[in-house]
């Protein structure tokens, strides 16, 4: 069993940056490729991005392309998302999510796709 456990979300001005955390125990965290999604009020949990167990492979969705970096730091379990010029539109709880698989497979951008998750984290971006 993997555990992950979010932090660094919060409320922030359009425009300004935030990096989010995601802390991993239980398991070998550098062989587990990682993603992150969002949810919305009223909306269903999308992909934002994705990254392999040795960081090779990234993925992002277009919503926030050139806008958001995923990173791992595998000697401190830790995934990290970059988000840079924050919008409005990217108000959501924020989860990370392992699959069991050092790889990413041909569905990373579907929730179906990743086997642990953590307890999420909130980003608020204000007008």
């Amino acid at each position: 069993q993997v555990h992950l456990v979010e932090s660094g979300g919060g409320l922030v001005q359009a425009g300004g940056s935030l990096r989010l955390s995601c802390a991993a125990s239980g398991g070998t965290f550098s062989t587990n490729a990682m993603g992150w999604f969002r949810q919305a009020p009223g909306k269903e949990r999308e992909f934002v991005a994705a990254i392999s167990w040795s960081g090779g492979t990234i993925k992002y969705a277009d919503s926030v392309k050139d806008r958001a970096t995923i990173s791992r730091d595998n000697a401190k379990n830790t995934v990290y998302l970059q988000m840079n010029s924050l919008k409005p539109e990217d108000t959501a709880v924020y989860y990370c999510a392992a699959d069991r698989s050092r790889y990413l497979g041909t569905s990373y951008y579907f929730t179906s796709e990743y086997d642990y998750w953590g307890q999420g984290t909130q980003v608020t971006v204000s007008s």
